[in-house]
């Protein structure tokens, strides 16, 4: 008897988890939210949603809608604006009505004629991405050096004009 519980115990919390990741998250047309939002379910806006969202499942955007945010998932449909990156480790696709203002990580895209992007994309293996953007971090000593550098460059030009300047032929 004890056996049994303990497998139905297992079922009821394996029933729990798909219920939790079958749950889907809906803001309305004309409705807006202000926070983030973190879910294993599918996500849907068709309002506005200030704040970001992290799903592990997709989150899909009508195309009335704004976030201004950060949208993190598995799978995303794009056909309203967002103001934030987007970080999708499966398939993004981004409608001909899409309109991002962000940078975009993801392992494949699809972007329909009239979609508009401004920002950085990077495709291919996420997390290899992530090891090599932090692997090529530039340090504040780098730039330093970079900028004296340049000074010196200038400073040659400038003393090379004066020395010819002098001269007359």
């Amino acid at each position: 008897m004890a056996m049994f519980g303990s497998n139905n115990t297992k079922d009821v919390k394996q029933q729990d988890v798909d219920k939790i990741s079958n749950a889907s998250t809906n803001i309305g047309k004309g409705a807006t939210l202000q926070g983030n939002i973190d879910t294993f379910g599918n996500v849907r806006v068709d309002g506005k949603l200030i704040g970001d969202i992290k799903s592990k499942s997709k989150v899909a955007t009508g195309n009335a809608s704004v976030v201004e945010g950060c949208i993190t998932a598995q799978n995303a449909e794009i056909e309203g604006e967002v103001k934030g990156s987007l970080e999708v480790t499966e398939l993004l696709v981004l409608k001909s009505t899409a309109i991002i203002h962000g940078d975009i990580l993801t392992s494949k895209m699809v972007v329909e004629a009239g979609a508009v992007f401004n920002g950085k994309c990077q495709m291919g293996d996420i997390e290899q991405i992530k090891k090599k953007d932090l692997s090529n971090h530039i340090t504040p000593n780098t730039e330093v050096k970079t900028e004296t550098s340049v000074e010196n460059k200038v400073e040659e030009k400038n003393t090379n004009s004066s020395v010819f300047s002098d001269l007359k032929i």
